[in-house]
């Protein structure tokens, strides 16, 4: 019989170096479950030792017996559009102000990155949804 799952913690911590500090600290310790802390931040930094330094997005399956799960995405396509563009954040007026232009080639290599995380079937719709968050954060598409 399989478990209950009686909540989901989302979280953001860098590759490779989760602590038992915040921001996992105080997101386990407030569901009671502070004594999985070592054993998620081992398990987690062993999964993203090829990521080191990127902020990786993780979701954390609690269950009924206070035990956990935990699934890592992949980088948030915000910040791998900044990293192809090298810049530090997006436009504060996206609609006035560009920011740079982000080629078809980079688009579709940050779409195949981000494909099993994203609600798609083909990579053309993954380019859409990548072209999408780039506009938002003023960042032209070539044609």
């Amino acid at each position: 019989m399989a478990k209950a799952i009686t909540g989901y913690l989302k979280l953001q911590i860098k590759g490779g170096s989760a602590n038992p500090g915040p921001p996992i600290a105080p997101a386990l310790g407030s569901k009671g479950l502070s004594q999985h802390m070592m054993d998620f931040c081992k398990k987690f930094n062993e999964q993203t030792k090829d990521k080191v330094g990127q902020l990786l997005p993780v979701i954390i399956t609690i269950y009924d017996d206070k035990s956990i799960d935990f699934v890592v995405k992949s980088e948030p396509a915000s910040v791998s559009i900044l990293k192809a563009l090298n810049v530090q954040k997006g436009s504060s007026v996206p609609n006035q102000n560009k920011i740079g232009t982000l080629s078809k080639d980079s688009l579709r290599k940050i779409a195949e990155n981000k494909m099993k995380d994203l609600n798609a079937f083909t990579i053309e719709q993954a380019e859409k949804i990548i072209a999408g968050t780039a506009k938002s954060m003023g960042v032209l598409i070539e044609k």
